[in-house]
């Protein structure tokens, strides 16, 4: 289903409110994670937030700015483990940072 994401993105009360390139460029050159065997979920997501918590815009939560950004820190065989998700199934940053451990940090490891 092309189109649908599986992040169900909150809606912002900001009236201009916009991510900017530079944010998610670093982002994509900076905090990537695939899914391999020897990159760490945890880590990603630390990076990841430092990132993102260098940034606040009025009337846009925490949640709103990283469930946008999230995707853009995925590639090789973590991308499509995000987009197989069914659509609306990450609500919250809570919600997707649970689903990101529960495939890349089983209980196990």
């Amino acid at each position: 289903n092309v189109g649908v994401s599986s992040i169900q993105r909150p809606p912002i009360q900001a009236n201009k409110f916009e991510i900017k390139l530079a944010i998610i460029q670093m982002i994509q050159n900076s905090v990537q994670f695939g899914g391999l065997a020897n990159d760490d979920p945890n880590l990603h997501i630390a990076n990841f937030l430092e990132i993102c918590d260098t940034f606040k815009h009025n009337g846009v939560t925490n949640d709103a700015i990283r469930l946008r950004l999230f995707s853009f820190s995925l590639n090789s065989k973590a991308k499509p483990w995000l987009t197989s998700l069914p659509p609306g199934t990450i609500t919250t940053w809570e919600g997707l940072v649970k689903s990101f451990l529960t495939k890349y940090f089983p209980p196990a490891m």
